[in-house]
């Protein structure tokens, strides 16, 4: 019983620090926010934060995964409205350059990620949007919709053209004019794969 509850502990206080992170790597960026008042704002100390993250990247790798793995299903509820096939895939890939607008996703998964984090393409929720595009991909050439390709060629195209699109509008210095440049370009780019 000590047991069970010692982890449901653990549980709470990695999603406190989850919580406080997401909020002040958002509001500060991760460089400028302080381990200490993120702690303390949760009533927890320091030791809480290494034993659940060894240190403030690893909370940072938690939070990115976090905020990545919910703008992609964001863009897959997005995608649901469209037609389905080859617009829902378009769709999606839209949707998630789109959201490099939003100031919480923009500062921490595409600016502040791939600063600390490294190459997005090695993130566990980059290669899960991947595996999920991948299948779709698989998916429509065997139904004809996209033209005989490597499924895993194509995705890895398609996936990387929307992330590096919304890497560069988030960068920019007037992100509402470079969006509809990005969008336009990766429908042109992505087109090009339809049978």
């Amino acid at each position: 019983m000590a047991t069970k509850r010692r982890a449901e502990t653990m549980e709470e206080n990695r999603k406190k620090l989850i919580a406080a992170a997401r909020k002040a790597f958002a509001e500060k960026g991760f460089a400028a926010a302080s381990m200490d008042e993120l702690t303390a704002s949760v009533g927890l100390t320091r030791g809480a934060l290494y034993h659940n993250f060894n240190d403030k990247r690893g909370l940072l790798a938690a939070v990115v995964a976090q905020v990545d793995s919910e703008i992609a299903q964001r863009a897959k509820e997005i995608a649901k409205e469209a037609e389905e096939g080859w617009n829902q895939l378009l769709a999606e890939g839209v949707a998630y350059i789109q959201m490099a607008l939003d100031p919480e996703v923009q500062r921490i998964v595409l600016l502040d990620g791939p600063a600390f984090l490294g190459d997005p393409s090695h993130w566990p929720s980059q290669n899960a949007c991947l595996e999920a595009t991948r299948t779709t991909v698989a998916e429509m050439i065997n139904k004809g919709v996209l033209k005989t390709v490597d499924a895993d060629a194509a995705a890895r195209l398609l996936s990387g053209t929307a992330l590096n699109a919304a890497l560069w509008v988030a960068a920019s210095d007037s992100p509402q004019e470079r969006l509809p440049k990005a969008i336009e370009a990766f429908t042109l780019m992505a087109g090009g794969l339809r049978a």
